[in-house]
């Protein structure tokens, strides 16, 4: 039987610095899931890739994810009232890539997408989504911190989640127990 410290004794030593570069790198150890943020706000809809979405409470239902100061789309997400997050399956790495970047038409362009009562938008194909209310903002450094209160959602039993790891796409798989 191994132990853990045999096991923590083979790990090559750890990059210590205080290189902003390097703490990036160190934070994209860190394996997420990947959505898509979206928001109805002046007759317009906005939407971005996200990885910072997580669960906060369950009663009551509330979720986070962050947003950069700097964001073009702040005051769309900050003033709007609320946000819908679609959870992105491992067939929509495309999209992914397609609400990281560009106008906000080219981000919604070919996407199947359906209009909730909140008049805001969540991909059609999903594999989990929650339609929120703005519930607080919390002031942190150069981002903001949004917590929802889960108004509605869904989800797709069958669909495998689509991960972000070192700055990279992939999947999860269970493990063997």
């Amino acid at each position: 039987m191994r132990h853990m410290h045999d096991e923590l004794s083979t790990l090559p030593a750890p990059v210590i610095s205080q290189d902003p570069a390097e703490y990036r790198k160190a934070l994209s150890c860190f394996a997420t899931g990947v959505t898509v943020v979206t928001a109805h706000w002046q007759g317009l809809d906005w939407g971005m890739t996200c990885n910072s979405f997580a669960s906060v409470s369950l009663e009551p239902r509330l979720v986070l994810w962050s947003i950069r100061k700097a964001a073009s789309s702040l005051e769309a997400f900050t003033q709007s009232g609320g946000f819908t997050v679609s959870v992105l399956s491992n067939q929509q790495e495309a999209i992914a890539r397609q609400f990281a970047s560009g106008d906000m038409a080219s981000r919604f362009s070919g996407v199947q997408l359906q209009r909730q009562v909140s008049q805001r938008q969540r991909l059609t194909d999903a594999m989990a989504w929650f339609d929120c209310q703005l519930h607080q903002l919390v002031d942190a450094g150069d981002h903001h911190i949004v917590i929802g209160q889960v108004q509605e959602f869904g989800w797709h039993e069958d669909a495998q989640a689509l991960g972000f790891c070192r700055s990279r796409f992939g999947r999860f798989e269970a493990l063997s127990a």
